[in-house]
């Protein structure tokens, strides 16, 4: 299959990289001027835990292609865009007139309504997924980070296509788990405000790694989350529909506090995640628009509130 990775972020660079070994033709749209400024390979220290849980340690140079255009008649089968949430109104943009006969997989974190944010786009070459991996690039340019063995997918209800079936198939042939969710829009809203927990405790410790470990501070990410779920209900959100996800949110955080900071700071592939993120600006945008969407919605959050100077944009 030809795949476009839309941007040179994390995410596209660590699936690209794996999908590429599976025997996939990978590509990656960049801004003009931008393949020059990168350069013709990307260095990689990678965590890859596809095939046992503690991990292979991928350390190489990898070389990799560039496009700084994108005509409507291109021949690719698959675009992967995987971009901060902030930006993905401009990408969805840009893309509309530039789909062609691609199927679009959006990999990223959405706080607005899944349907509107796409409504540019042919609904029926669409399909929707979230990444196992996370990291940053350093000073240098290498790529720090882990890839996990599990992605998940799901449908804004109903089961997936054939377009939607063959979009996991690339990934189950690269070695890749996955988890099915027919009510996509409400996991990824929790997964938000998930984020928007964590974001809390780490901004105000200075990084998600010292999150790990501590279970007072886990505690604390416990209970921010659980605060959050009436927002997330308040949205339309059936909570019943996502018990496995709540549960941990749900239960006694002083037994889900220590089980989380064990898991962050002894699971390697988790560690590395939380030491190698490397976007301040993410952290602080996901506080912002989820305390404004529960200001809009009257519901209260307390933790958050408090955490506002932390996350706080200075321009206003």
């Amino acid at each position: 299959m030809k795949i476009l990775m839309f941007g040179r972020g994390v995410i596209a660079t660590m699936y690209g990289w794996a999908l590429e070994r599976a025997g996939h033709e990978i590509e990656f749209y960049v801004r003009p001027g931008r393949a020059e400024q990168y350069g013709p390979a990307i260095d990689l220290d990678v965590l890859d835990s596809r095939e046992r849980l503690r991990g292979r340690n991928v350390t190489e140079r990898w070389p990799v292609r560039y496009r700084e255009t994108l005509d409507a008649d291109h021949d690719f089968d698959l675009i992967v865009v995987s971009v901060q949430h902030y930006h993905f109104p401009e990408v969805v943009e840009f893309l509309a007139p530039r789909v062609g006969r691609a199927t679009v997989l959006v990999f990223n974190n959405l706080w607005t309504e899944p349907r509107e944010a796409v409504s540019a786009l042919p609904a029926d070459q669409v399909a929707w997924g979230f990444p196992g991996a996370g990291g940053g690039f350093d000073d240098a340019g290498v790529l720090h980070g882990s890839l996990l063995p599990m992605v998940f997918f799901g449908t804004l209800g109903g089961a997936p296509t054939a377009r939607e079936q063959a979009v996991r198939q690339v990934f189950r042939g690269a070695g890749f788990k996955f988890r099915e969710n027919d009510d996509f829009r409400g996991w990824l809203w929790l997964h938000f405000i998930q984020n928007a927990g964590m974001h809390t405790r780490s901004l105000k410790l200075g990084s998600l790694a010292k999150v790990a470990g501590s279970p007072a501070e886990a505690r604390e990410v416990v209970l921010a989350i659980r605060e959050l779920l009436p927002l997330v209900a308040a949205r339309g959100v059936d909570l019943r529909r996502h018990r496995g996800d709540v549960l941990a949110v749900q239960a006694p955080a002083w037994l889900t506090g220590p089980a989380m900071a064990w898991l962050l700071g002894h699971f390697e592939p988790v560690r590395r995640v939380l030491e190698a993120h490397a976007n301040p600006e993410e952290l602080r945008s996901v506080g912002r628009d989820t305390l404004a969407e529960a200001r809009r919605l009257g519901v209260a959050v307390p933790r958050l509130a408090a955490a506002e100077p932390l996350f706080a944009d200075p321009g206003r």
